[in-house]
């Protein structure tokens, strides 16, 4: 059965990052893409000049409507902009047993600019970091997430990785991706962890400046990819292998003046 999965994140119009760049990444990965709008920007790849939040009960309703019709089997979390954002995604995700959900706790875009609310950030660690399946935060996110500096090589990723484990719900399958793409020598070394195992997701480092969006890409294939995997590991290598594969074809495509999409269709044309 093709999985029907969800976005709840952001729009990025120029398509490289947020819900578009999401249903890509879902759809290249054999799923059937569902979006919920969380927020608006007004956004290049060159920066962000405004975000408009969507008020949180129209972000309720959209779930509500949604998950009234539609048979959801995992949910990627994107950015949500603000604390009562985070409250009513967290709310209604818990009212309808949303399972298989991928957070992705976006806080500044590729350009530097903030994403997030400063005050929404306790908000997402206590509402939503329970409620996840896998947590795939990059290395200056976990640094925030932590209140610590950013780990700064592959012995600090393992302590981080461990601890942010620790600050999730510890029933069940719940899994830690740190990615350590902002290393800036090396392979592209990825750690996911459950508590127990440590497990390293090597790739080779892509030598391209278009890389907006891959966190979003990254998480939104993960997404797609659990409910078709036997377990998270082979769905997060997958995830990492297409990820990858989309970076090197990158400099095919022509969008924009600074940091371009990611080719999510590299495998398509």
């Amino acid at each position: 059965m093709i999985p029907n999965v969800l976005t709840l994140a952001g729009v990025d119009p120029s398509g490289g990052a947020g819900t578009v760049a999401d249903v890509k990444a879902m759809s290249a990965n054999g799923a059937y893409a569902c979006a919920i709008v969380a927020a608006l920007t007004a956004q290049n790849t060159n920066g962000v000049t405004g975000i408009h939040a969507v008020p949180p009960e129209f972000i309720r309703l959209q779930i509500d409507t949604l998950f009234t019709d539609v048979r959801i089997d995992a949910v990627k979390i994107g950015m949500l902009g603000g604390d009562r954002a985070i409250a009513a995604v967290a709310d209604r995700l818990t009212h309808w047993k949303a399972e298989r959900i991928v957070v992705d706790p976006v806080m500044i875009a590729k350009s530097g600019d903030a994403l997030i609310e400063r005050a929404a950030i306790g908000a997402l660690r206590e509402a939503l970091l329970p409620l996840a399946t896998v947590l795939t935060p990059n290395l200056p996110e976990a640094g925030v997430l932590l209140e610590l500096r950013p780990p700064e090589d592959l012995k600090e990723m393992r302590r981080y990785a461990e601890r942010l484990r620790n600050t999730m719900a510890h029933d069940g399958q719940r899994w830690v991706l740190l990615k350590g793409g902002h290393m800036t020598s090396g392979d592209a070394i990825d750690l996911l962890h459950d508590g127990d195992r440590m497990i390293e997701l090597g790739a080779p480092r892509i030598d391209t400046k278009n890389t907006h969006g891959t966190g979003c890409t990254l998480s939104s294939a993960l997404a797609a990819l659990i409910p078709q995997a036997p377990d998270v590991p082979e769905a997060a290598r997958r995830a990492k292998a297409y990820l990858t594969k989309a970076l090197a074809s990158a400099n095919r495509l022509d969008v924009g003046k600074g940091h371009g999409p990611v080719h999510h269709f590299h495998a398509f044309w």
